[in-house]
Parts: structure tokens; C-alpha cells; sequence
């Protein structure tokens, strides 16, 4: 077992998903927040605070949970190695030098990577893949909404769903986005034929199912060797 608690560092603390992570934190008894790196000073109570160019200064820490920045990510990645601490990372449009940055890591600490981390989506994953197993021939389109500042389209969530399908069926599905007003997310995975339809669907109402599927994960990694981890295979290890 892990020793209790958890020491953590939280990278990208200034941002709506690291302020999400920090209240939540403030009530679980299983972390202690050793650290925070913000691009803003923050108020961290006993715990460190870290401009983001000096992450080497950060304490002893036992996990890192990073929602930041193409950029920064980089830094938490090779601090985390270097440490030999896990990694929890929820950063969105990191390059594919940089997934392959996660793999290399992967030989020396946990690390886990996801586009979403809300356990609802986790499931819709897993689904998803068996439906297109099950109905190989049927159309599938993804339909996702999100509010009006989410610049990527289609959302790395649909992209989750649409590699699930692929998996499933071999070929992937169509897609289509929309941005309105403040829409946290909504995904629909649909199966259609003639003469019937199939829907799964997804609604996010608050950003801090996220934060919490980040936390949960989180004490899982902390105790998995050194590899590459996704999020539903560690949340839900019988659902495949």
C-alpha cells in the first residue's frame, strides 16, 4: 500500500481544472498538496508554489496531476521521470512527439494520459466498442457539442469514441461538432440502419466530474508499476 497520504504536485493549478482539483482535494483525506505549479501566483496554504520554469524547486512529491499546456507539459513529464513519480495527465493537444515522449516514459513510471476523465465517458468508451463489434455494418456517426471556446473539432473526447468504434469495427465513424453558448459536453455515439437507430449518449453538466475522475485515478496510479495506463482499463479493468 501506499503510504497515506498521497503527496502531490499539481501542475497547471491556475487553470478551471487545477482550481476544480484543488477545492476537491481540500475534502479527501487520501492527498496532501505538496505543490502547486501556476502561471499565476497562487494562495497554497503549507504547499509549495512554483512559477512553471522552476519545477525543479518543487519538494518530494509521491504523483503529479497536470492540466496545463502543450508546452509546460513537457516539463512535469521529464521532472516526473527524473523523480521516478507517477503521472496524471489531462493536458489536450499534446503532439504526437510528445505521446511518444509518454511511451518512453512509461519504461520508468506509471503514466496515464487522457483526453476525458469523466468515468461516465470511461464506460460509453467501452460500450461503444462492443456496439460496433455487434453492429459492424451499420452506419456510426459521433455528434459532440461543447461551449463556444473549445477551439478543437472534432473534441479529443469524440476522437476517444471514434477509435473505439474503429476497434470495434474496423473503420471509424463520421463526426460532427458543434460549439454553442456554455455547453460543458455532450457526446452521441449513433448506430443507424434501415428501419432503426441506435443512440448512446453522454451529457456533462459540471466540469467537476472531470476533476473528480482525475483524483480517482489517481490513487490508482499511485499504486501500478512503471507502463502506459487508459483511464477505462484502470477505472473499469473487467468492462473490456
Amino acid at each position: 500500500m501506499h503510504p497515506d497520504p498521497i503527496r502531490l504536485l499539481v501542475h497547471g493549478a491556475s487553470g478551471r481544472m487545477g482550481q476544480a482539483i484543488l477545492r476537491l482535494l481540500r475534502d479527501d483525506a487520501r492527498f496532501a498538496v505538496a505543490a502547486v505549479a501556476a502561471r499565476t501566483p497562487l494562495a497554497a496554504g503549507e504547499a509549495a508554489c512554483l512559477a512553471p520554469d522552476a519545477l525543479g524547486d518543487a519538494p518530494d512529491f509521491d504523483l503529479a496531476i497536470d492540466f496545463s499546456l502543450p508546452e509546460p507539459f513537457e516539463a512535469v513529464l521529464r521532472l516526473c521521470r527524473e523523480r521516478r513519480v507517477p503521472l496524471v495527465s489531462g493536458t489536450t493537444g499534446i503532439s504526437a512527439a510528445q505521446q511518444a515522449a509518454l511511451d518512453t516514459a512509461a519504461l520508468d513510471i506509471p503514466v496515464l494520459w487522457a483526453p476525458n476523465f469523466s468515468l461516465g465517458v470511461a464506460v460509453l468508451e467501452a460500450v461503444s466498442r462492443r456496439v460496433a463489434a455487434a453492429l459492424p455494418d451499420w452506419d456510426c456517426d459521433i455528434v459532440e457539442a461543447h461551449h463556444t471556446r473549445k477551439r478543437d473539432a472534432p473534441s479529443g473526447t469524440a476522437l476517444l469514441l471514434g477509435a473505439a468504434v474503429e476497434t470495434g469495427r474496423g473503420r471509424g465513424p463520421a463526426y460532427a461538432s458543434l460549439r454553442a453558448g456554455d455547453i460543458v459536453g455532450e457526446h452521441t455515439v449513433q448506430f443507424a440502419s434501415t428501419g432503426e437507430r441506435l443512440e448512446l449518449v453522454h451529457r456533462a453538466t459540471s466540469r467537476d466530474i472531470f476533476a473528480f475522475g482525475a483524483i480517482q485515478a489517481a490513487a490508482r496510479l499511485a499504486e501500478q508499476p512503471p507502463g502506459r495506463y487508459g483511464f477505462a482499463a484502470l477505472m473499469f479493468p473487467g468492462l473490456d
